[in-house]
């Protein structure tokens, strides 16, 4: 971006600056809730991160409250006050008084002589000399002013945003111990449904088919022994039986499936992703990056991710197209899946999300849902999947 192009957005930056800080001061009991003040903070803290071009990692959730504030979230209003209206003000000052100028220089002579402008503070403009000599002066002074200080200015205001709401060290590893000890029970309670899931499938699908089979099978065998020339009873049980095998088998395969697909294993994790974009009844554009070589468990928690997030497109969404991109980028894998139907994905409605954030976080990675009402959705999975 050209220095000037520096300068304007430094500009705007500061007069943001000075109208939060004024927000702050009027509202300020209000930003006293929690979840208002993390909201109020990390929006400073974005818009910082974007102006001074420093990419920021968002910030976990807190255990009790959705996006709960911090003391630093706390610390941050009266420092944004302070700072935004003594930072904001003088950048308003010049930009009004180069508003004033260029409306004095050509207009002076509309106003009422108790009532027309005044340059360099305070002096009147009664005249054409005084008007196109002092306006262009106060126009090109004060836009020197604004060139070579609201970049300046507003990069330290921005430094000082993240030097009180980045976390120390030692809050870091807090909350990072905090989000692990989540992850972990969350990951404990999904292997235990998980668990409990395979042992019913089991229990209630392919031991009840086989104990059937074999009761049919004994039969048989007596029937056999008691009257050998009864070939249609027995040929009959023998059929039951074996159709009864063949479901026990699709049955065991399908819960085999569940835990780790063998597509993945004969296809890999391309091949995988194809074949579910293709049974998708939606139609969907698949997009592969150059993957290099990707762990199974995380291949197994991307499969998983882009079939659930698919299959609630084809139920849910009304979409008449979709997408998926699988990309990776150093140590992280990314998969993002798209949709043009009518949004409103969540969470807390069943549509299969929850799952998706837990497989995921049991790898320690992180899950983006953005569907606004009215679409379109946007899935965004990241996995660290090693160097």
């Amino acid at each position: 971006m050209s220095r000037t192009g520096q300068a304007w957005r430094g500009g705007v930056y500061l007069l943001g600056s000075l109208m939060s800080g004024a927000a702050t001061v009027l509202v300020l009991p209000l930003l006293f809730h929690p979840r208002l003040a993390r909201l109020w903070a990390n929006w400073h803290r974005d818009r910082a991160g974007r102006l001074l071009g420093t990419p920021l990692e968002p910030r976990p959730a807190r255990r009790r409250w959705a996006d709960a504030a911090t003391p630093r979230d706390l610390l941050w209003l009266p420092v944004n006050a302070l700072t935004g209206l003594a930072l904001g003000l003088p950048a308003l000052l010049c930009v009004g008084n180069i508003v004033v100028a260029a409306i004095a220089t050509p207009l002076w002579w509309a106003f009422r002589p108790v009532d027309r402008p005044r340059l360099f503070v305070d002096v009147p403009v009664t005249g054409w000399a005084t008007a196109l000599t002092l306006g262009p002066l106060q126009i090109v002074l004060l836009a020197a002013v604004a060139y070579l200080a609201f970049r300046p200015i507003a990069r330290a205001h921005a430094r000082i945003c993240l030097a009180v709401l980045s976390h120390s060290t030692a809050e870091e590893l807090a909350e990072r111990v905090e989000v692990l000890t989540r992850t972990r029970a969350d990951v404990l309670d999904a292997h235990g449904a998980e668990l409990r899931r395979i042992e019913r499938d089991l229990h209630d699908g392919t031991q009840a088919r086989l104990v059937a089979t074999a009761m049919r099978l004994a039969v048989a065998r007596q029937a056999f022994a008691d009257d050998p020339r009864d070939e249609a009873f027995v040929e009959g049980l023998l059929r039951d039986a074996h159709e009864g095998i063949e479901e026990a088998m699709t049955e065991l395969r399908d819960v085999i499936r569940s835990v780790y697909p063998p597509i993945l294993a004969d296809r890999g994790l391309a091949g995988a992703l194809t074949a579910v974009t293709t049974r998708c009844g939606v139609p969907t554009r698949l997009t592969i990056g150059d993957l290099d070589r990707v762990p199974a468990a995380v291949e197994v928690v991307v499969y998983f991710a882009v079939a659930e997030a698919l299959t609630n497109v084809a139920k849910h969404s009304r979409a008449t197209a979709a997408g998926v991109r699988v990309d990776r980028a150093g140590d992280r894998l990314s998969a993002v899946i798209t949709d043009n139907g009518t949004g409103g994905a969540d969470d807390s409605r069943g549509t299969g999300i929850a799952g998706i954030r837990r497989r995921v976080l049991a790898l320690d990675g992180t899950v983006d849902v953005d569907s606004p009402t009215g679409g379109p959705t946007t899935i965004t999975v990241e996995l660290p999947c090693g160097s």
